[in-house]
């Protein structure tokens, strides 16, 4: 059995996520992965309404992930991004840039934060210059891209080496 100061701790930062649904697949991807934390920021949807009303749309895709998985609400995520790093988290940025190394050949440390931005937009400019290292997905096809959920979940699944 492992001792508990032995433990990795892996937190994700979603920002300006416009998915309800991709938000959702996240949260059953992070239960799975054993992710302690899930920052929502920006215009992400959370698991509640403003009214604080359970959303549907949310549950049904998350099934109930959100009742499993410690997430937070944060309007910027400058001040997550800066929070962490104060902790001791070393920051992953999954996106596409010049900067950026193979997923596969990240290595994370005992604390850290995975950064995924946008689905069309991306992590920005600023926020990738926070990040210790920029991971992304070599793409083999014509298309650019995965579908965020489907990439948050290759890459979590391959730095946590589950």
């Amino acid at each position: 059995m492992k001792k508990t100061e032995d433990k990795k701790e892996t937190r994700l930062i979603l920002h300006n996520i416009r998915s309800v649904h991709n938000v959702g697949s996240i949260f059953r991807t992070a239960d799975a992965a054993g992710i302690s934390k899930v920052y929502l920021t920006g215009y992400t949807p959370t698991p509640t309404d403003r009214f604080g009303r359970v959303r549907k749309d949310f549950a049904k895709v998350s099934l109930g992930a959100e009742k499993s998985v410690s997430w937070e609400r944060e309007e910027g995520p400058m001040r997550v991004v800066s929070s962490l790093k104060k902790e001791g988290f070393y920051l992953v940025a999954v996106e596409q840039s010049p900067r950026a190394i193979d997923y596969k050949k990240v290595t994370l440390p005992k604390k850290a934060a995975i950064l995924f931005g946008n689905e069309t937009e991306g992590v920005s400019k600023e926020l990738l210059h926070l990040a210790d290292v920029i991971a992304e997905i070599p793409m083999q096809g014509k298309k650019e891209s995965l579908n965020f959920s489907v990439s948050a979940g290759i890459a979590l699944f391959r730095m946590l080496h589950i």
